[in-house]
């Protein structure tokens, strides 16, 4: 059995071996023949940049309309009234000015920031 066994594991790398033997050879660097010009080519680029892409969805579609029952100038100012308002995603949207107590006279602060501003020193 263990002869047998032997006689099997040199068969199969033998098979590996054979398996590996073909190697692909080297052909060097292969040159393009072209039957067209130039002008050609770049005229086919341009019109296949200009076709937009043909396998999306709406390829065939051209333009499409969309319905709608507002007129432009309602947009417009619906646009701008939500570019002026609140950030509803921000944080304590909703919850109005937030008033803190506190003993520090408000002149203090501004005299030790109006210091600090023109780089003098702070008595500490």
């Amino acid at each position: 059995m263990n002869t047998a066994s032997k006689l099997l594991s040199a068969f199969a790398l033998a098979i590996v071996a054979a398996a590996g033997v073909h190697a692909e050879t080297y052909q060097g660097v292969t040159t393009v023949t072209s039957t067209q010009s130039r002008a050609a080519v770049r005229a086919e680029g341009a019109v296949a940049a200009r076709s937009g892409d043909q396998f999306s969805d709406a390829a065939g579609q051209g333009v499409v309309s969309v319905a709608n029952s507002i007129d432009r100038a309602s947009v417009r100012s619906q646009g701008v009234a939500a570019a002026r308002s609140a950030n509803p995603y921000a944080e304590g949207y909703g919850q109005g000015v937030t008033r803190v107590q506190s003993a520090v006279d408000r002149s203090n602060v501004r005299m030790q920031a109006r210091a600090a501003s023109h780089g003098d020193r702070l008595p500490l």
